[in-house]
């Protein structure tokens, strides 16, 4: 009778292990399937990301028959006539002159007088600082259309309108709020103990910011550049309505390829092809400084 019970007892331990090991089989199951899911789910949404892109690289190089014809072929004889005619037959190659010289001196006016202002507004105590900082991020909120018109006439009478001048500085404006805000709070999330350590090392103001505080921003201040360079490089609105002839830039180009005789389908890929081109260089040149600087604050201790 007790042999029996051992017995049973035994059996019961047995079904139970069992069971415990069908559990955690199961468990693991589950685990491999949603990150099997997630995965496939990330490649096909950059798939259909990316599938944009490929078609305007691909229409670039094609010839006009090529890109009308029906069904879509994804095999032909490529060719760079869209890139010569648009950049040494026509006049793209000055406007990607233009906005080079646009673009590049704005980001750095942004660039130097935003992080001078957000480092400010960070260590000092400065009167009004919160209106101040509220009137900043304002002229980021006001939509470009608002005031497109009266910059119009302010431009003309100004001598600004269509000069390099004009676009670097409606340009810097416009990014400085933004340069601001985010620089901000990389400075917030300095500790401010290496000022104070500076100072008793006998270290300026100026000579701390130098020295200490920017290299430690600069994860920051790569993605301020990079945002900067985004919106002047693609800006479209501000380009359009104060430039005519000589100030141009590549994106307000575009529309002139859309003429009574037709649009030039393979030349706006080409061209559309070169705006992304510096952006994605420059993306993927600093990527660890922007994934340093997109986290940066995101975990406190």
């Amino acid at each position: 009778m007790g042999f029996h019970t051992e017995n049973k007892s035994f059996t019961f331990n047995r079904h139970e292990k069992a069971n415990e090991t069908g559990t955690w089989r199961g468990k693991i199951y589950l685990a491999l399937a949603a990150k099997v899911g997630i995965a496939l789910g990330a490649v096909l949404l950059v798939f259909f990301e990316i599938i944009p892109f490929l078609w305007i690289v691909l229409m670039s190089f094609k010839k006009k028959i090529d890109i009308f014809e029906l069904p879509p072929t994804l095999i032909f004889s490529p060719t760079l006539d869209n890139y010569y005619n648009a950049f040494v037959d026509g006049p793209f190659g000055q406007y990607l002159i233009n906005s080079l010289i646009i673009d590049l001196p704005s980001t750095v006016l942004s660039i130097s007088a935003g992080t001078l202002t957000a480092y400010a507004f960070s260590r000092f105590k400065i009167f009004g600082e919160k209106h101040l900082f509220f009137y900043f991020l304002t002229t980021r909120m006001c939509p470009p259309i608002v005031v497109v018109l009266p910059l119009f006439v302010m431009f003309s009478k100004m001598n600004l309108y269509d000069t390099y001048l004009g676009m670097i500085f409606i340009h810097t404006v416009f990014n400085l709020a933004l340069i601001v805000w985010l620089m901000k709070g990389f400075f917030d999330e300095i500790p401010v103990e290496i000022n104070q350590a500076a100072a008793l090392d006998g270290y300026s103001e100026w000579a701390t910011f130098l020295k200490f505080v920017l290299p430690l921003a600069r994860p920051g201040i790569v993605v301020c550049a990079l945002f900067c360079l985004v919106f002047s490089w693609n800006e479209f609105l501000f380009a359009q309505v104060l430039t005519q002839f000589n100030a141009v830039t590549l994106p307000a180009g575009i529309p002139s390829l859309v003429t009574s005789r037709g649009t030039y389908w393979g030349q706006v890929a080409a061209v559309a092809v070169v705006i992304t081109l510096p952006v994605f260089i420059f993306s993927v040149g600093f990527h660890k400084y922007l994934i340093r600087g997109l986290t940066f604050g995101a975990v406190k201790t």
